[in-house]
Order: structure tokens, then sequence, then C-alpha cells
């Protein structure tokens, strides 16, 4: 595991009812769960994770002077050392079937075999960090360094529901649709994004997810 440094956050005023956290990216699903472990996490209105920051939205104005206090209270005591040594959060298996139409490209590009690239994705511990760029896109958080590789230089207009890609240190399940630069090592059968259902994603930040090989 690796190990993370401490780091002080500095909080900024985002219009009339909202603070934006300034925090690393690795420490965004811990620090979440800080917040939504607090008892008075019902003062806020909503909380809004991004790559490198949570924006914190008081229910008023009003609101705005106690809940910076707070917020600075909960800073001072968050050791961003311990970030991935947490429990919270539900886990989420996902079965992938590893046949993506970039495992060879990237097999080749990182000079490992196709098995190597499996065990190292389905062994990491990864934990999801925020959601962006379309409903139902979850950035997921802790996949293997030795797996990282830049987006691809040309994106594809639309990528299919289910489609498991990499980049950088992070893995995504493409909720459908949507275009997609990342590679694709692989897809799953496992719903995890329906605007039918009363809550849409079965993703939230904080969650622990293992991918789980099937044949």
């Amino acid at each position: 595991m690796t190990t993370q440094t401490a780091f002080t956050p500095a909080v900024h005023r985002a219009g009339d009812r909202g603070w934006l956290v300034d925090v690393p990216s690795e420490h965004i699903a811990a620090l979440v769960l800080e917040f939504r472990g607090r008892e008075w996490f019902g003062a806020i209105q909503d909380l809004v994770p991004a790559a490198a920051s949570i924006l914190v939205i008081a229910h008023s104005a009003g609101q705005m002077n106690q809940l910076r206090d707070r917020i600075d209270g909960l800073l001072s005591g968050f050791d961003g050392t311990t970030a991935d040594t947490r429990d919270e959060g539900a886990s989420v298996v996902v079965p992938v079937v590893y046949d993506g139409e970039d495992l060879d490209y990237v097999a080749q590009a990182l000079c490992l075999e196709r098995e190597r690239i499996v065990d190292a994705h389905t062994s990491a511990t990864h934990r999801v960090g925020f959601f962006g760029f379309a409903p139902g896109f979850a950035y997921i958080d802790g996949t293997a360094s030795q797996l990282s590789m830049p987006r691809r230089s040309s994106p594809r207009p639309r990528v299919a529901a289910g489609a498991v890609a990499i980049a950088g240190t992070q893995t995504v399940v493409y909720p459908g649709g949507t275009p997609g630069g990342w590679h694709i090592i692989g897809h799953t059968e496992e719903l995890l994004w329906n605007i039918e259902w009363d809550n849409p994603s079965r993703l939230a930040v904080g969650d622990r997810v293992t991918f789980r090989a099937v044949a």
C-alpha cells in the first residue's frame, strides 16, 4: 500500500452558499466519507466531489459561517496519511470479461502479457473517487501504477455501456452512449447505471470496487 502524505486543504468561497475545498485527488473519497460521517452532515444541502476539489453547499446563506467553522474543524482532524485504510463505503464486485479491443495494444505498450494485465487489474484496491463528464460516469481510483497509460490520442465517438477501460491510475465502467478516450480492456454485463431506477447509480463516492475476471 502506498503511504500518503499529510496535507492542508485550502477553502474558498463559492457563491452565496458554497465552500470549495481543494483536495488532492487521492484523498477525495476518504474526505467525502468524513463529511458523511459527521452528526452535522444534515446541515449540508449537497456535497459535490470533483477531480481535485469538493464543493460543500449550505441550505442557506445564513449558515455559511457556521458551516465554515465545521469544515475547518473536520479538516484540522483529517489525517491524509490514513486515507486508504478506511472501511466505510459499500463493496461492489464487478465481473469482467477481459476481451477489450485495446487489451492487446495496452499489453504491447506496457510490455506485459495479457494475463499480467488482468492480474494487476483484479488484485488492486479500487475506490470510487468522483463522478463527472456524463451521468453515471464514475472515476474509480486505484488502478495499479504498472498499468498507467495516457488516454487515447483519438477518442471513440461512442462507447457501449459496460465497457471497462483504464487511463492513468483510474478505471471507468462506461454508462453507455458517451464518447471515450480510455483504453478498453474488457466489458461487464453488470448493470451499474439505469435511469429507470429510483437511485440510478449503484456506485457512490467512497465505494470499494473489486473487478473479478470471468470467462
